[in-house]
């Protein structure tokens, strides 16, 4: 695909939205932005914290929001309670744009709960379904372990991997749902994901905001045994 015809946008809370609320700049979660420029049609992955930000954000690029890809259902990403805080997420979206939500199969029960969604606003997937915005196809790659649900997306030379796999590091595993041994299956399917993608994390847990592969499969500890 070529590179002016994709939209990609990658945003930080505290910093690019939810300015001004502490948690969401403690928590550095990223957002992104993904979609085709001849259509202005774009997907929102993980929009959380203060969704109007991140409408307004695609909005000033000259694009509209036509759906959701969630990488799992944690509060921070797509929305409800965490350590006591009500975070706003795809259910306050959904009250400004009518669009699909698109979540891994086994993570539909995990939105629902969590997110204040129901089935009917959801769009299950298998592993390696394509979703597509304008002529953007984005491949959905399965990667259970930090949830059973939890989901990369696969688009033009850029893996973004959630909470799967950090610059440094991976998802915890010690959480409701959380599996330590689908967790290793699916950092040996990233492992041979190719060196020269791109790999743009859910969290800003690094001085760096993203990383090649290679390079991160020389330095992430995950990836050392």
């Amino acid at each position: 695909m070529a590179d002016e015809r994709l939209y990609f946008r990658q945003l930080l809370s505290g910093r690019d939205f939810a300015v001004g609320d502490a948690f969401a700049t403690q928590m550095v979660n990223f957002a992104y932005a993904i979609g085709d420029r001849e259509t202005g049609e774009c997907l929102l992955v993980d929009p959380a914290w203060r969704v109007a930000d991140l409408v307004d954000a695609v909005a000033a690029d000259g694009m509209s929001v036509a759906g959701v890809l969630a990488t799992h259902y944690h509060a921070d990403h797509v929305g409800g309670s965490i350590m006591g805080h009500e975070i706003e997420g795809v259910a306050a979206l959904l009250e400004q744009v009518s669009c699909p939500i698109h979540v891994q199969s086994a993570e539909v029960p995990w939105m629902e709960r969590t997110a204040s969604v129901t089935a009917d606003d959801l769009v299950a997937h298998d592993p390696g379904d394509v979703v597509a915005v304008g002529g953007v196809e984005i491949t959905l790659v399965h990667t259970p372990g930090h949830t059973p649900g939890s989901q990369c997306f696969l688009v033009d030379g850029r893996l973004v991997a959630g909470d799967t796999l950090f610059l440094d590091g991976c998802g915890r595993t010690d959480l409701p749902g959380s599996d330590p041994a689908a967790m290793a299956q699916s950092l040996r399917l990233l492992h041979s994901v190719p060196d020269e993608v791109v790999l743009y994390p859910g969290h800003r847990y690094s001085v760096a905001s993203s990383a090649t592969m290679g390079s991160v499969k020389q330095t992430n500890f995950v990836f050392q045994h």
